[in-house]
């Protein structure tokens, strides 16, 4: 039965205080042998995920595809693809995500099909079948057929031609993806079935790909107009078959515009990938200039009660910075992808976490640490968590998406077959041999033992997730300092984007004991002023809890997973 979003109760708000780990089925772990990744592959890797830290799993596309774009051209939306498994492996995962307190939300791609989907072959074959209405079609080819293209240089139209239709169909991505027509009501009859079929397989909630496109006016003509209801009945649906589901949506738009797509009362998406902060941060971790990450933290405080931002650093997309200033875009470039195979699209960049940050451990934690103290719900990429490479000799966005490094064995223990179907990084710093699960757990200084312990210090720490917060004003511009509070516990958590040790003053408004430090034992005293002094050093990060007293452990305890 659907809840009204104003009596909501804690079990329904799990999001706010999710750890959400973002992986490829194809990707992760192979356990037939044929060099692609599976479901019994993950499922055996729940253990791993679980001892992590992580709540939550973001699947990408799982379907029937073609796979010309990583799985996003769906060519069936009720099925698993035959490379993955079967349906009934998939349910066995799902039951053991379930035993191990974990939530599932899966990619929902409903913007466009592959045209190799059966509705788009049926439409294209016949201008009288039922299908026809459910694509985008023009007799002539629009003046303006290259606006708003999304990938220049690989794309040149957004209409091409089909022999078969004799009219020209529209796609907003490539041309192997045929955009559906959202407006139609029997499109969004359809949507509903399919969000209905994956629930009942146990999701707790989709990953919405490309919202802006999927509710756009999508007609010859037509620039701009978004029909923002059908997030509502997409909500409206959700919750009427599971109370506790989610939409988080990726939605790169400007912060004001964000609620049209929240809702004014948080009654349409429960979660959207912080685009702005996203990009900010880059440009802040690349030139130490904070004043913009602070601007877009500030832009984007106030979603509504119900509502929460997603935070993340890399994705399996392109690093996109389209929204900085040229300035801003082209000093981002110059530190993180001076060479022209680094960038793509003319807006970003194609290239892992760890090797923008040229591997220095400092910098990876900073930003490890900035993922997860930055208010909203934090995600994180598979193999950043032990800094894995990239492949630039593939092409595109395939660059960042190699298989996941377990250990020193052939294939970076991904696959024990002859060839994989993407090779596994073998070669240079992050090789696999060098950059792996199995030697980092024995490290105790590792990259990955920092994430895990890290994690779990967040958890402890309900006041980012749930709580307001107030980004801090000091001296020091290289630092940015934010204080989070909720139910009467404070965080406060500062970091310094330079190579050079800082000192903080902060000045913090009814602290009535000391800053207790979270990674050690140190407690700082306020001075005569009644402000705190913080030493950071080069690329250097503190947590404090703020008033000396134990965190709210009762309060993490009794929160559900």
């Amino acid at each position: 039965m659907q809840r009204p979003v104003g009596t909501m109760s804690i079990e329904d708000l799990w999001y706010k205080h999710a750890i959400i780990y973002c992986l490829d089925v194809e990707t992760y772990l192979d356990a037939n042998g044929d060099g692609v990744g599976d479901f019994d592959g993950l499922r055996r890797r729940l253990d791993y995920l679980a001892g992590l830290g992580v709540t939550c799993l973001w699947l990408q596309p799982f379907h029937e595809s073609p796979n010309r774009d990583n799985g996003y051209d769906v060519a069936d939306y009720y099925s698993v693809n035959s490379r993955y498994g079967t349906l009934g492996d998939y349910v066995a995962f799902m039951n053991e995500a379930r035993a191990l307190g974990m939530r599932v939300i899966v990619d929902l791609v409903v913007s466009h099909t592959s045209i190799d989907h059966p509705w788009f072959q049926a439409a294209r074959k016949d201008r009288k079948s039922p299908f026809r209405d459910w694509y985008v079609w023009s007799d002539e080819r629009p003046e303006d057929h290259d606006r708003g293209i999304v990938f220049p240089g690989a794309q040149q139209t957004n209409w091409t031609w089909d022999e078969v239709a004799g009219q020209f169909y529209f796609h907003r991505f490539y041309e192997f993806q045929a955009d559906l027509n959202a407006w139609n009501p029997a499109v969004r009859e359809e949507i509903q079935k399919i969000m209905g079929f994956w629930l009942e397989l146990g999701a707790s909630g989709f990953r919405m790909d490309a919202v802006p496109f999927l509710i756009e006016r999508k007609r010859a003509g037509f620039r701009g107009e978004k029909d923002y209801t059908l997030l509502q009945e997409m909500r409206d649906f959700l919750q009427w078959r599971r109370g506790d589901a989610i939409l988080l949506a990726e939605a790169n738009v400007l912060a004001e515009e964000s609620p049209h797509y929240f809702g004014e009362t948080g009654d349409r998406l429960q979660m959207m990938l912080n685009f702005p902060v996203n990009q900010r941060l880059f440009y802040a971790l690349a030139t130490a200039d904070v004043e913009p990450l602070r601007e877009a933290l500030q832009d984007t405080r106030d979603p509504p009660q119900h509502a929460q931002w997603v935070q993340f650093l890399r994705s399996h997309d392109e690093l996109d910075l389209g929204r900085l200033t040229e300035l801003q875009r082209q000093r981002t470039f110059e530190a993180f992808g001076p060479e022209p195979d680094h960038q793509i699209y003319d807006r970003g960049l194609r290239r892992r976490l760890a090797p923008m940050l040229h591997d220095d451990p400092r910098r990876l934690r900073l930003a490890l640490s900035l993922l997860f103290a930055l208010p909203g719900t934090p995600m994180i990429h598979y193999g950043d968590e032990i800094g894995i490479g990239e492949d630039l000799s593939l092409q595109e966005r395939e660059a960042g998406r190699t298989p996941m490094q377990w250990s020193n064995d052939r294939h970076g223990g991904f696959s024990k077959a002859g060839e994989t179907f993407r090779p596994v990084v073998s070669s240079g710093p992050f090789a696999y041999s060098q950059v792996n699960v199995a030697r980092q757990l024995r490290d105790r200084e590792s990259l990955l033992n920092f994430v895990e312990r890290t994690i779990r210090i967040r958890q402890q720490c309900p006041a980012i997730g749930w709580g307001g917060y107030e980004v801090l004003h000091t001296e020091t511009p290289e630092a940015l300092a934010i204080l989070s509070t909720w139910r009467g516990v404070s965080v406060l958590t500062l970091h310094n984007f330079s190579p050079n040790a800082k000192t903080v003053d902060v000045r913090l408004k009814d602290a009535s004991g000391p800053l207790v430090s979270l990674f050690d034992d140190e407690a700082l005293d306020a001075g005569e002023s009644g402000g705190f002094t913080v030493d950071l050093s080069g690329y250097g990060f503190r947590w404090f809890n703020v008033g000396g007293a134990d965190l709210a452990l009762e309060e993490t305890r009794a929160r559900p997973v």
